[in-house]
């Protein structure tokens, strides 16, 4: 969970606002598995992270010059690229189970 989503958090706990929501906890829990790449060269950085459902969501992480390649650096920045994504998705499929109750 990033430094802006446990702000994020704690605000929305603070005002008690207790409707269906995602929650940091949430997304993390949607993913099952992650797995990198790095492509020849040693600049790009690929995090493809597996959800409950079996659907995969990528992110990126591209150094511009190999000199500051560090993988691990890469690895995170492609995984909060990717874990990104899965907002949205989320976001949907709440918004989805709300409307058809």
């Amino acid at each position: 969970m990033s430094h802006s989503e446990q702000t994020i958090e704690r605000e929305i706990v603070s005002k008690g606002l207790t409707a269906p929501r995602l929650t940091p906890t949430s997304i993390d829990e949607a993913i099952k598995d992650e797995h990198y790449w790095v492509a020849p060269g040693r600049r790009l950085t690929v995090c493809a992270l597996t959800l409950r459902n079996g659907f995969i969501v990528t992110g990126e992480s591209a150094a511009t010059s190999s000199e500051n390649f560090d993988e691990d650096l890469g690895r995170k920045i492609a995984r909060d690229n990717a874990r990104e994504k899965i907002w949205q998705l989320e976001g949907y499929l709440l918004r989805q189970r709300l409307h058809d109750a």
